[in-house]
């Protein structure tokens, strides 16, 4: 197949017979197999079918990865121990942390389940992702061997990247705060900005992420 027709993005040709299978890369949105091509840092190679990004490597993006992680780790671990929302009305007042919230359906106990796979969710699969990424990028930036099971770790953030959804608890924070400004009088507490910066640096995390450079990494 022909090069990709982008000015700035690095060719990518589509090799279906290619005998050496460790130099393919397929598109995981469509499927589509190419010979891979390692851009220049600042550049990035996409689909030409679907323009998913495949490529896309920058500079220090580990030591970025790292610290961003460190920081996703101080924030929730701050933001569970800190009031999240205040509520007031009619001379009543109460306040929970994050984890009050995710735990609030476990008094019943056919709801625990549902309890702790919402906690999961917004708060252990998050520090989980950080760490493994700190142990996986952590030698690879030192110019050292990878750890050992660091394939298997960064595997493992892969599966449960779908499974972080602390922005999908933010949405719904935020849906549920229009509903009852008008019922009581709601505070925001530290936690609830410590949340706010840590969807930011999640979103900030996968975009620095380009799993190709970190794959080939491991694999050397």
């Amino acid at each position: 197949m022909a090069e990709i027709p982008q000015p700035s993005v690095a060719p990518l040709s589509q090799t279906p017979d290619a005998p050496d299978l460790s130099d393919l890369l397929a598109c995981p949105q469509c499927d589509a197999v190419y010979r891979a091509v390692q851009p220049a840092a600042g550049e990035r190679a996409v689909c030409a079918r679907c323009h998913t990004v495949l490529i896309a490597p920058r500079r220090q993006a580990g030591q970025r990865l790292i610290a961003v992680s460190l920081a996703v780790v101080v924030l929730v671990i701050a933001a569970t121990v800190t009031p999240f929302l205040g509520i007031e009305v009619g001379g009543r007042s109460h306040s929970s942390s994050i984890l009050d919230a995710a735990l609030a359906f476990s008094a019943s106990g056919l709801l625990i389940g549902l309890s702790l796979a919402v906690a999961a969710v917004i708060v252990f699969i998050p520090v989980l992702r950080a760490l493994l990424l700190i142990y996986v990028l952590t030698p690879v930036v030192l110019n050292r061997p990878p750890a050992p099971g660091a394939i298997h770790a960064f595997r493992l953030t892969e599966t449960l990247r779908p499974w972080s959804m602390a922005e999908i608890f933010a949405i719904g924070c935020a849906v549920a705060l229009v509903k009852i400004a008008d019922l009581a009088e709601v505070h925001l507490g530290p936690a609830f900005w410590m949340f706010s910066g840590l969807v930011i640096l999640l979103v900030v995390q996968d975009t620095f992420m380009c799993r190709y450079s970190v794959w080939k990494s491991l694999e050397r």
